[in-house]
């Protein structure tokens, strides 16, 4: 008999292990480089890693990364996740190995920014990645747009139209009429046949992504700002959570799948927002939307100014995930690129 805290069980798949690898030195180059920024701007602490597992590690797990307090992050983790059925031959999806990360900063004039990148195997052996970077401020300076967006068409010349078009249709809020953030990147479902240049353009994207954003952040945290702006950021930081948690179609797949990581998947979400403005979004979507919208208004309350700490981020997973099961209908309303990717169906 064993004893002892479970052990994570990687997959089989040598892929996977290759995809895992990946990943694993993407994160560690995006927390050192924010850890780097955050030191020059008198930011003490290190990002601190916290572990979980998919079914006591059985069908693997993952690690996230998430940002020190007390210095120039408002909330932040960069995440990998790998899950993996190799137990299961009946599943429809072999592994998934995914980076997932989404850095909010103090500084309201410094942008947001989310990049995802995963490397999925089915059973039948098909294979494709994804890949989302999307610069997000509060306050849009045209400069740093400009910036992010040359990087990622110099890291992916040839997709790069098509992955900013599936981008911006992706990120757009139909109830508020207008995009997320101001430029974006989405690749879903990529695949050539050339395996080796797809896995090379998912790694070139995901650098640019980060060491471009990274060289911005420093000179935005230095932006002078007004008590305008900071009711702005919070305006903005609502939005955040609105488009996350009645749109993201990512977000609603992995909370669906399972319910071990309801915090980490939460990891996006900012340390507060506007609870009477998140209400009153309530009446712009949808009727059947219009529920979801009200029960997450129940769990951040409607203050002007509402924390969302750890034990409001597992209530809105499950106020999510129930939504979603009591009427599964609505899941045609949320965002998608070109593609509609079967993630829930994938792991039945």
């Amino acid at each position: 008999m064993g004893y002892g805290p479970p052990v994570r069980i990687v997959p089989a798949s040598p892929k996977a292990a290759e995809a895992l690898n990946l990943v694993t030195q993407l994160q560690l180059r995006f927390a050192e480089r924010l850890s780097a920024v955050n030191r020059g701007a008198g930011g003490q602490g290190d990002f601190e890693a916290v572990s979980w597992l998919r079914d006591e590690g059985r069908h693997g797990g993952g690690e996230r990364l998430v940002a020190p307090t007390g210095g120039i992050f408002d909330r932040g983790s960069v995440n990998v996740s790998q899950v993996h059925y190799d137990d299961e031959p009946d599943k429809r999806l072999a592994s998934a190995t995914a980076l997932s990360t989404i850095i909010h900063p103090k500084a309201a004039r410094a942008p947001s920014v989310h990049i995802h990148v995963s490397w999925t195997e089915l059973r039948n052996g098909s294979a494709y990645w994804r890949v989302m970077a999307d610069l997000n401020p509060a306050i849009p300076c045209e400069s740093d747009k400009l910036a992010f967006a040359a990087a990622l068409q110099d890291a992916a010349p040839g997709p790069y139209e098509e992955a900013a078009a599936q981008g911006d249709r992706y990120f757009y809020i139909p109830a508020l009429q207008r995009h997320r953030g101001v430029t974006h990147f989405y690749l879903e479902s990529y695949a050539t046949n050339d395996p080796a240049a797809d896995e090379a353009l998912a790694e070139r994207v995901t650098q640019a992504a980060i060491d471009t954003y990274t060289e911005l952040l420093e000179p935005a945290l230095a932006r002078q700002t007004s008590a305008e702006d900071q009711v702005a950021q919070l305006e903005y930081h609502t939005l955040y959570l609105f488009q996350v948690l009645t749109l993201d179609r990512g977000t609603t797949s992995g909370l669906l799948v399972h319910a071990q990581n309801d915090v980490g998947i939460m990891g996006s979400l900012p340390s507060h927002v506007n609870g009477a403005l998140l209400a009153s979004w309530a009446d712009r979507v949808p009727q059947v939307q219009r529920r979801l919208v009200l029960a997450l208004s129940d769990v951040v309350g409607r203050g002007e100014r509402v924390p969302v700490h750890a034990e409001q981020k597992v209530a809105l997973a499950q106020a999510v995930r129930a939504h979603y099961q009591a009427y599964p209908e609505a899941l045609k309303l949320q965002a998608s690129g070109d593609v509609v990717p079967p993630t829930v169906d994938n792991h039945r």
